[in-house]
């Protein structure tokens, strides 16, 4: 049983490396601010206390734990070249990292759902979506992704890894470490397939479905600005449901027998770097509600500095 395993990361020159711990350094922190900043404001602003921003504070806790979980062993692969970790920090790193991948999947369902009321159904979205109800959607997609990851989690625990124990990639990920181990991965890989089925093909289809009434009922709207005014209470959610799933089609859907590893470790950086980073700035720029909401903080603070 091996106890430690070294993480390859991106063999490049060590000036080229210098510039990506430099980047990815400022992406880091730049994607806390951004996070921390979306928390902060829908927590303390009276206008965003609703089922819409609420979902989008899960996702901002979301993009932090899984870029927490990521870029710091990334810095530290890149700084020393190759990062040696134990095996069971890797392992602990596999299980958050399914864990917010899982609960992103379940948590852009139901904030599909959410925008599917609110335009299909404006009258009954107020009585559905209620405080309470949110919390019950938020608490279930927390509930089945804790179970989805320790199912996986424990599958892959519970294999004999004799080694070798170099990972070509900068995190923990299952195709690298299913490479690691001397057991027979052929009924994980069934389980695999099996599970992704609830965890990725009905929400992914509860979603195209939700955007087709969407569409549809956008459609059906007389005025071009009633449409352009429908349509942008949706267009955030749209792009960062195109950004997720598409790297994530990109990473794993795609045949990786045939595919580059360099390929892979780019589709993996876009969903575990770039992704948390880009989600805050989609719903910062594209809502007035969000930047109204920066703005008066803004001067809110510059006022009471003044006034010291």
């Amino acid at each position: 049983m091996i106890s430690r395993v070294i993480l390859l990361g991106f063999q490049v020159s060590p000036l080229f490396r210098r510039i990506l711990f430099s980047l990815f350094l400022i992406i880091y922190c730049v994607t806390m601010y951004g996070n921390l900043q979306t928390i902060t404001l829908v927590s303390y602003s009276k206008n965003l206390q609703t089922p819409m921003y609420t979902f989008l504070t899960q996702l901002s806790i979301s993009d932090i734990l899984l870029s927490s979980d990521i870029v710091p062993s990334l810095l530290y692969v890149l700084l020393s070249n190759s990062g040696v970790m134990s095996f069971s920090s890797c392992i602990a790193q596999f299980y958050f990292f399914i864990l917010t991948e899982i609960y992103d999947l379940f948590l852009l369902t139901v904030m599909s759902y959410d925008r599917f009321l609110a335009i299909c159904n404006p009258l009954m979205y107020n009585t559905v979506m209620s405080h309470v109800f949110c919390l019950q959607l938020i608490v279930l997609s927390w509930s089945l992704s804790i179970f989805f990851s320790l199912v996986e989690f424990l599958t892959v625990y519970n294999l004999w890894f004799c080694g070798p124990n170099i990972i070509d990639h900068f995190f923990c990920d299952m195709e690298p470490l299913l490479d690691l181990s001397c057991s027979d991965i052929s009924m994980i890989q069934i389980e695999i397939i099996i599970l992704s089925i609830p965890m990725i093909i009905f929400p992914f289809g509860f979603i195209i479905i939700s955007y087709i009434k969407i569409i549809y009922s956008i459609l059906r709207i007389s005025s071009t600005t009633g449409r352009q005014k429908a349509f942008s209470t949706c267009s955030s959610h749209l792009a960062v449901v195109s950004i997720f799933y598409g790297t994530l089609f990109f990473t794993y859907v795609l045949p990786i027998r045939g595919k580059p590893w360099g390929l892979s470790k780019i589709g993996s950086l876009l969903y575990t770097v770039f992704t948390p980073l880009i989600n805050p700035i989609i719903y910062s720029l594209r809502n007035k509600d969000i930047k109204s909401a920066l703005v008066k903080s803004v001067h809110s603070f510059h006022s009471r500095f003044l006034s010291k």
